[in-house]
């Protein structure tokens, strides 16, 4: 028996609480060792550290010279030029030594000499032969980057859980790191169900549509870490929906499309309630997606490793309101799966465009535009036809957010958006 669905139907906020709480508890998956360039994107399964210190060497960064404070009390001055070092310079310079009254010409990025404390940039400055006129004060350490000042030897530069974007594979491979220790993709089971649907590559009957929600799907899973697994798509009929639902929860997770309403051949929670499914909400007060289905099944057949599936949702069969259910409420989940630490829903704020008129009692995710440049960017809705509109979805760059107590959003208000 499907279980008391008004019981199950939480606020948004609520909703999301549950998905962040279970996705906290999730224990990361095995890790794998991959090169440099196959880490991006994935997460890091261990720590990287620096090797060295970072800088190793006291660097210039500008272009100028190379100065003892002190010998700039009385402006302008002049001092001799002894030498010029540039970045990549040889070992040698370390030896080099800055007598008072003397000078380096000096690169950025270059070691700075002993000696010197400070670097004048080459603006404030007039070559004069071998000496070169100072024509600024600088103080001590000012256009310099101490050693170990970005990172001492020894201190962690990436956590555990970090997502390797360009930044950080930048700093693994500042540190000699050749192969890093990736945390597995998981495995994410996509399941659509419907006696309307056909594959993308069949001629649709008068009252059919081709199967988007899948490729939806998919994109969204790889976008997030994921590794996509398509199933067949599961007619209106409770014997082959088990079959295909008990095979999708062999993976890591289990996202399903359709038959989540309460319409007559709406099955799934029926066939999840037969599998002793545990559900923690059968719907949320947004729009779209108000029939979603987030819980857990552990008494079906394990996986090969021998684990039992644990989660799944069921999310509206709409193509938009599968997307924008997988954003709120899948995606924190197959985060933790792939073993990034729960991250916080964030929002921006741009100022509205048009104004907004709505039914209160939903907190909405509408398609929309940001447009605009700096602190003049605005926002405006998208036309849009209901959450089967793709088109409309295509055209839009974020999501506005509209509280549930509001009926109306007057044109220049500040609203939450979240970005695509």
């Amino acid at each position: 028996m499907v279980p008391p669905t008004d019981s199950l139907i939480l606020s948004f906020e609520d909703a999301r609480r549950v998905v962040e709480e279970h996705a906290s508890q999730i224990t990361p998956p095995p890790s794998e060792a991959l090169d440099l360039l196959s880490a991006i994107d994935r997460i890091l399964a261990e720590p990287i550290a620096a090797d060295r210190d970072i800088p190793p060497f006291p660097r210039s960064t500008r272009d100028g010279y190379a100065v003892r404070s002190a010998d700039l009390t009385n402006l302008p001055t002049q001092l001799k030029v002894v030498g010029e070092i540039k970045a990549g310079a040889s070992e040698q310079i370390f030896l080099s030594y800055l007598n008072p009254g003397e000078s380096f010409s000096i690169m950025t990025g270059a070691p700075l000499p002993g000696g010197a404390d400070a670097v004048v940039m080459v603006e404030y400055t007039a070559l004069q032969g071998r000496h070169v006129e100072i024509q600024k004060h600088v103080v001590k350490g000012e256009n310099i980057v101490a050693q170990g000042a970005e990172a001492p030897i020894g201190s962690v530069l990436l956590t555990r859980g970090t997502r390797l974007n360009e930044t950080a594979i930048a700093l693994a491979a500042s540190v000699g790191e050749s192969r890093l220790e990736v945390f597995k993709k998981p495995r994410v089971a996509v399941l659509t169900t419907g006696d309307e649907l056909v594959e993308v590559n069949a001629q649709p009957g008068p009252t059919q549509i081709r199967n988007s929600n899948s490729y939806s799907l998919a994109s969204q899973i790889r976008q997030r870490g994921g590794e996509p697994a398509l199933l067949p798509i599961a007619p209106d009929e409770p014997h082959r929906l088990r079959e295909l639902i008990e095979q999708g929860l062999r993976s890591d997770l289990l996202l399903m499309t359709g038959g989540v309403s309460m319409g007559r051949y709406d099955l799934v929670e029926q066939v999840l309630a037969e599998l002793k499914a545990e559900f923690f909400f059968t719907g949320a007060k947004i729009q779209p997606g108000r029939p979603v289905v987030f819980g857990r099944c552990g008494a079906v057949a394990l996986d090969r490793k021998g684990r039992a599936p644990k989660y799944f949702f069921g999310l509206p069969g709409n193509p938009i309101s599968t997307m924008v259910t997988f954003e709120l409420f899948a995606r924190p989940i197959l985060e933790a799966l792939a073993g990034l630490p729960p991250q916080p829903l964030t929002f921006l704020h741009a100022r509205l465009k048009s104004e907004i008129q709505v039914k209160p009692g939903l907190r909405r995710f509408l398609p929309a535009c940001l447009s605009g440049q700096y602190e003049g960017t605005q926002v405006e809705l998208v036309p849009w036809q209901g959450s089967g509109d793709i088109a409309a979805r295509s055209r839009s760059n974020c999501l506005v957010v509209i509280p549930p107590d509001r009926e109306r959003i007057a044109a220049g208000e500040w609203i939450a958006v979240i970005p695509r």
